[in-house]
This record gives structure tokens, sequence and C-alpha cells, in this order.
């Protein structure tokens, strides 16, 4: 008899479980379809309009003339190469290594002439034999005015150097500064005759027109 009781109470359990595990089967049938439904509603998007999309979300980057600027502060040409002028750099570079040489000349024969210049001045005849064999038998009057000579350009060597450094600069920011402008064949420019009514002569009239170049901006809808 007990085992007909646990029968018969295992039997409902049992059927219960079914029932739910029936419900949720079904439920779980009804929601991927409703999400399969969703998804072919959907609008779907062609190639061509997400190539569009992606485009016009680009926004051209403006040109920074202080970058350029500070560049070439920090080392001849980089603000050409900012500014993507790389047929300058050489250009800079040799302009530079001319007050530079002229420097290094200038001052070892500034050094050799003072030198030589203190040795005879203080007769000291234990270092004539250091003098360089271009300067010996010149008078100390001689010396003096040749290490004056080398001295004063040394100095303007320097400041030569300095300003090609600053016309380097000036160069990378002044041109920075045109990359905004529209240098393309769009320009619009034409010539019409005139008439002078000051002067009661005919003339021509030139008309130049310069814009600005047109910068790319995120649409509305994105």
């Amino acid at each position: 008899m007990r085992v007909i009781y646990c029968f018969i109470l295992i039997i409902p359990a049992f059927i219960i479980s079914l029932t739910s595990i029936a419900q949720t089967d079904s439920a779980t049938k009804v929601n991927n379809g409703k999400e399969v439904l969703l998804d072919t509603l959907k609008p779907k998007k062609d190639n061509a309009t997400i190539a569009l999309a992606k485009k016009d979300s680009v926004i051209e980057k403006k040109h920074d003339p202080h970058k350029a600027t500070l560049r070439s502060a920090i080392i001849p040409g980089w603000g050409q190469a900012y500014n993507r002028e790389y047929w300058k750099i050489p250009i800079v570079y040799g302009a530079l290594a001319v007050p530079a040489s002229l420097f290094i000349y200038n001052n070892k024969w500034y050094q050799k002439t003072k030198e030589a210049y203190e040795i005879l001045v203080t007769k000291d005849s234990a270092n004539f034999s250091t003098i360089d064999p271009k300067l010996q038998g010149l008078a100390p009057e001689d010396l003096q005015y040749y290490r004056n000579s080398f001295r004063k350009n040394r100095d303007y060597s320097v400041l030569f150097f300095l300003l090609v450094w600053g016309l380097n600069v000036a160069d990378a920011t002044v041109f920075a500064h045109l990359k905004d402008f529209d240098v393309s064949n769009d320009l619009s420019m034409h010539i019409q005759p005139d008439y002078n009514l000051n002067t009661k002569s005919p003339s021509l009239l030139v008309a130049l027109s310069i814009k600005n170049k047109q910068v790319k901006t995120l649409p509305s809808a994105f």
C-alpha cells in the first residue's frame, strides 16, 4: 500500500514539471519569433550608405600655424616638414651651414692669434714653438689687428646664424597660415572694361576673389 501511495504522490509532481517545461519552451519560441520579426522589420543600410556616412563623418584637421612656429623654433626645418614642404629643409640647413662654418673658422684663428699675441707681449720664449707657422714673424701689432678682426667676424657669424634661424621660423609660420587659403583653379578672376567718369577715359577693371578653404563638418543627422 505504501508503494501505491508514493506512486500516486509522484505522478502529479511529474505532470506539473512537464507542464512548466512546455510553457518555458513555448515562451522561448514566441520571443525568438518576435526578435526575428523585429530584425526583419529594421531598415537595412546598403554599403553605399555606410560608406557615405563614414566619409561625411571625417572632419578635415585644421592646419595649426602655432605648431609650425614652435617646431621651427626648436629644430630648423621641422616646421617646413609639418607644412609638407620638404624641399625647403635642405635649403634651411644649407643656409645655416654657412654661418656655422664661418664661426668655426674665425674662432679657430682668433684663438691662434690671441695665443700668439700673448706670447710675444709677455716674451714667453718657452712657448714660441707653439705659435702657428703662418703667424710666426708677425709683429705684435699685426697679431692684435688679426685677433680683433677674427673676433669681430666670429661675432657676426653668430648673428647671421640667428638671423637665418629666425627666417626659418618666419617662413614656416607664414606658409602655415597660407595653408588655409584656397589656391586651386577655382579662384574667380575676371577683367572687364570700365569707364572713369572723373577722367572721362576708358579703363580696365580687374576683380579677384579669394576664399578660404571649406572645412568638412559632421552632418546634422549623425
